[in-house]
């Protein structure tokens, strides 16, 4: 793989450099003398650090052993680089690629470091985390006994995950609340249902809620479009809470609404690892109004998503500002048990703009919450007194009437959201109230 190579690419590429300029005596001197006084930094740096190694494994006041001291310094080394890079050892390496497969005993939830404290970026719908109550923006205080103070995300991950149908229990820190919070919760087995779709009761409008990025995505939000196509008046795409996950993926569903432009650009360091992702015309639903749902919770790719669909004007965003996650990671091997964890690139929308530690700004800006109503004094009224005028006739007949057990036959529908629903929900309400005013302007300018 081509990022395997990243290192030895760098030093081809300086060596290049250096053979370009080799074009007179006096350039070639200067040359010669800049790279001397480099490779003798290095020589100095490596110097120092050997000198340091060997200093603590023989006068450190437990023993110590070379391996595990070389670990350490990587780890110390990695995490300093920044929040999401790091060092693997045989056994996070082997948890890494257990949790990549989809499939594992944990709590459901996405976490990240914000200004170095471990920190809930989304519980999983479905999840133990999230029937526990765990909300994004936590700040996890303990795992069971163990502080999170200067502990790796690998760590805080590897304590987290474990058998399913054990306990842990989580000390958080919730914004808003006088005093840190205890969760328990019960280990599960985690598997997701990344898309699922609903309507509107009453309308035309298709809900779309998708909860990560694994490789299914934009197949199933393709068969839940082909399922209602030429009924769909408007989308709700609901990004909420949605952690990430695969590239492809979110630029895969920014094409299924936009025809032209770049979608999102990777730029790091090694300028053949830069890549432009553009948007292509095939399966497009360009003319569809469109309203995307984002909060704290959303990240990584939602954020490209979202992002990317503000910059085009192909959508309205709705919520609240999102987690900020806009940096690409490679996992290096080293060897056949260990690898790094490296931050090669950042993430850049089509206006340019970076998502990393600023996120993505709605254009609405919504709180969570239930919409209240104000409900009509005179019906309660007609009501209260209906009910009372019964009582009386009962007492004059002198018998009491035998209460007739209702059924209620209709069960409700879970593919279809209920004004009611709308009334819990403030945020999806108004991204709804919003397509709304969308379709009535598109008839205005259409004339239908």
């Amino acid at each position: 793989m081509k990022n395997t190579k990243l290192a030895a690419m760098g030093f081809l590429t300086t060596l290049a450099s250096a053979v370009m300029i080799l074009n007179t005596p006096m350039v070639a001197k200067s040359t010669a003398s800049m790279h001397t006084r480099i490779s003798q930094d290095r020589l100095n740096a490596l110097a120092k650090y050997t000198k340091v190694i060997q200093s603590v494994e023989q006068f450190y006041v437990d023993e110590t052993n070379i391996t595990d001291l070389v670990n350490k310094s990587l780890e110390g080394l990695l995490a300093n680089l920044d929040a999401h890079s790091s060092f693997m050892d045989a056994k996070k390496f082997k948890d890494m690629k257990v949790q990549t497969e989809g499939e594992f005993g944990g709590l459901g939830i996405t976490v990240g470091m914000r200004d170095g404290a471990l920190t809930v970026i989304s519980p999983i719908e479905g999840t133990p985390a999230d029937k526990a109550g765990l909300k994004s923006e936590d700040i996890i205080l303990k795992i069971n006994d163990k502080s999170t103070l200067n502990m790796t995300i690998d760590e805080a991950v590897s304590i987290m995950r474990g058998k399913p149908g054990t306990p842990i229990e989580l000390t958080i820190v919730r914004k808003d609340t006088p005093k840190p919070l205890v969760i328990k919760i019960i280990r599960d087995i985690i598997k997701i249902d990344s898309v699922y779709s609903k309507t509107i009761e009453g309308t035309n409008l298709l809900y779309l809620r998708v909860t990560s990025f694994d490789k299914k995505v934009v197949r199933d939000v393709k068969a839940a479009l082909q399922k209602h196509k030429g009924k769909i008046g408007g989308i709700v795409l609901d990004l909420r809470n949605n952690p990430g996950g695969l590239l492809n993926q979110a630029v895969g569903l920014v094409n299924l609404f936009v025809d032209e432009g770049i979608i999102v650009s990777q730029k790091g360091r090694v300028k053949n690892e830069n890549q432009i992702y553009r948007a292509t015309k095939a399966g497009t639903y360009k003319d569809i109004p469109l309203v995307v749902l984002v909060n704290g919770g959303s990240a990584s790719a939602s954020e490209i998503v979202s992002g990317a669909l503000q910059d085009d004007k192909r959508a309205i965003l709705i919520g609240q500002k999102t987690f900020g996650k806009g940096s690409v990671q490679v996992i290096m091997p080293i060897g056949h048990e260990e690898a790094l964890r490296l931050t090669v690139a950042r993430y850049y929308l089509p206006s340019g703009r970076t998502i990393q530690a600023k996120g993505v700004t709605p254009d609405i800006e919504v709180y969570p919450g239930e919409v209240k109503v104000v409900k009509d004094d005179f019906s309660i009224k007609e009501r209260e007194l209906k009910k009372h005028l019964s009582v009386e006739l009962e007492k004059i007949d002198g018998k009491k009437k035998k209460k007739e057990s209702k059924k209620d036959d209709t069960k409700k529908d879970k593919k279809i959201i209920s004004a009611d629903d709308l009334l819990k929900d403030n945020q999806l309400k108004t991204a709804v109230d919003t397509l709304k005013v969308l379709k009535i302007t598109k008839a205005f300018k259409t004339g239908k």
